[in-house]
């Protein structure tokens, strides 16, 4: 894929604070930078990992006012590969996800878990339970006395199910979505497991979270997602999330910082389109606003006493929609084929382009800790993690 600068970056990028991660040759490994002005600032002098820098106390601040930065190239090199190769912004973090956060699909989780896995049951399934469920489900706050009334009701009617349970219970769904340093960043191929006949890209807003629990930005991501899989049993979650090349984050970080913040982040619009080898085309935009657990209440119920991580962590923040759009035949609903380019777009985070592969034609991943650690040591940057 052939990307430009202003196909990826914020509309507003001149007044954001972006944070990356590249594959410098010059230097021998990952950098973190600053993205300022369309330029990739290297930023292992004040940390050598994206992990150790969401660390620094009141970073946003100290980066907008960061001066004499090396530059390491343009976002055109690193989209590029001259010299350069932009990875997804993340490193050390665990990788999250929240599970049936919005309505629409909270209902696909049930056809889902009522098709068994199987695609051509899904349409006949949507028709029946859509309507009832569907309505029931809008505007229901997570865990609130109106949602343990939504379930009673349901669970009278024979239609309550474990997604249900935790789309508006009181506990959200968390799950590893990927391991540390496994997902690939923006202009990447994702892969689909060669076992799957029904899969989706799931576009979500990711938070990103410091050890402590401070929320202090947030960026794009795509939850490749089996559907099939994980239709046939919620107990092989991890065959339908975690394969190679399945996460894919980017294609920044961007800070809280001016009038980016948590309010402003609650009221994006994020789109989703594929376009495919075979001329099919599929759109979609969905509201942030429409999420049934606030991303504060998530990023609480991720970490907490509990629940640490000291490296930090990202949160995949749910899907805000499923897609459904025949593409095989008449009610089989969407899947996809190799050689989908996947854009999930919001103004103010970017785009985060990727294409569609089999997972075992997309790179091994190889460069895990262990690596990293390596590399920071032979480079002097050890004491920099």
């Amino acid at each position: 894929m052939q990307l430009a600068a202003h196909d990826v970056l914020p509309t507003d990028a001149a007044q954001a604070i972006l944070v990356g991660r590249v594959w410098s040759e010059t230097a021998g490994g990952p950098c973190p930078v600053l993205v300022r002005g369309g330029r990739c600032l290297d930023l292992t002098s004040l940390a050598a990992t994206v992990s150790g820098l969401m660390e620094i106390d009141g970073l946003a601040k100290r980066l907008a006012q960061a001066e004499g930065l090396a530059d390491l190239g343009s976002v055109e090199d690193a989209l590029a590969g001259r010299g350069l190769t932009l990875l997804a912004p993340i490193d050390l973090q665990a990788v999250k996800a929240a599970g049936v956060t919005f309505a629409d699909s909270m209902v696909e989780r049930v056809i889902e878990e009522q098709a068994k896995g199987d695609s051509g049951r899904a349409q006949a399934i949507r028709d029946r339970l859509a309507p009832v469920i569907g309505d029931s489900l809008k505007g229901v706050p997570a865990g609130s006395e109106k949602a343990q009334e939504v379930k009673r009701v349901l669970q009278d009617l024979g239609l309550w199910s474990q997604y249900l349970e935790v789309g508006i219970g009181p506990d959200a769904e968390i799950f590893t979505k990927a391991q540390p340093m496994a997902s690939v960043g923006c202009g990447a191929d994702v892969g689909i497991h060669p076992i799957s006949e029904w899969n989706n890209p799931e576009p979500e807003v990711v938070l990103v979270v410091r050890s402590d629990g401070t929320v202090v930005g947030a960026t794009l991501g795509n939850d490749v997602n089996l559907r099939d899989v994980e239709g046939r049993s919620a107990l092989l979650l991890g065959k339908a999330k975690d394969n190679n090349a399945s996460c894919a984050v980017g294609p920044f970080l961007r800070l809280f910082h001016g009038d980016f913040d948590m309010a402003a982040l609650e009221a994006v619009k994020v789109s989703l389109r594929v376009t495919g080898e075979d001329g099919f085309e599929m759109t979609g935009e969905s509201a942030m606003a429409a999420i049934s657990r606030t991303p504060t209440d998530l990023a609480r119920q991720l970490l907490n006493r509990n629940h640490q991580y000291p490296d930090g962590a990202v949160l995949f923040l749910g899907t805000m929609f499923a897609p459904v759009k025949d593409r095989r035949g008449v009610g089989q609903g969407f899947t996809h084929e190799v050689g989908d380019v996947v854009e999930i777009a919001t103004p103010r985070l970017g785009r985060l382009v990727n294409r569609v592969l089999r997972t075992d034609a997309c790179p091994e991943w190889t460069f895990g800790t262990r690596a990293l650690l390596r590399n920071l040591a032979a480079r002097g940057l050890a004491d920099k993690v």
